[in-house]
């Protein structure tokens, strides 16, 4: 899993959340900004950029991104390589963040990013389930600044 965070001053660029409705069942959820759209292009077009990894779900919150990636191989299932982590993933933040910038037209991204490897089924379920459910949860957030 990725956290990305947007810019040292935690500027709230990709968008905003959304209440939802609980009498319908609507969940909150995030009005992405121009910038918010150009991430989610480059994120729903990024399986086809990179062939050895599948972004498997994500959300784009006002000022950071959550990703999970899986990572294949050609044969088993993982990367042979011995820290898939360390070869493949700085360059998917990378070509994430630079893309992401030079069409908005001015840096967006913070240097740094934290990552986590999922080691099994169930924390992979629990990983998905806390994206899914992060603009619920917004005002809770680390990166929440209002």
């Amino acid at each position: 899993m990725k956290e990305l965070p947007v810019r040292k001053d935690g500027h709230e660029l990709l968008g905003e959340v959304v209440v939802g409705d609980a009498v319908l069942s609507v969940p909150p959820s995030v009005a992405l900004s121009n910038t918010g759209k150009i991430v989610d292009v480059y994120l729903s077009k990024m399986n086809d950029v990179f062939k050895m990894a599948t972004l498997d779900h994500f959300v784009i919150m006002p000022n950071h991104v959550h990703l999970l990636i899986v990572l294949q191989t050609e044969r088993s299932g993982t990367l042979r390589t011995a820290s898939p982590t360390k070869a493949l993933i700085p360059r998917i933040v990378h070509g994430m963040k630079s893309v992401t910038s030079r069409q908005s037209g001015f840096s967006i991204w913070q240097r740094s990013y934290h990552d986590r490897i999922i080691r099994n089924e169930v924390e992979y379920q629990k990983i998905w389930q806390y994206i899914e459910e992060n603009p619920a949860r917004w005002t809770e957030d680390s990166f929440y600044t209002q």
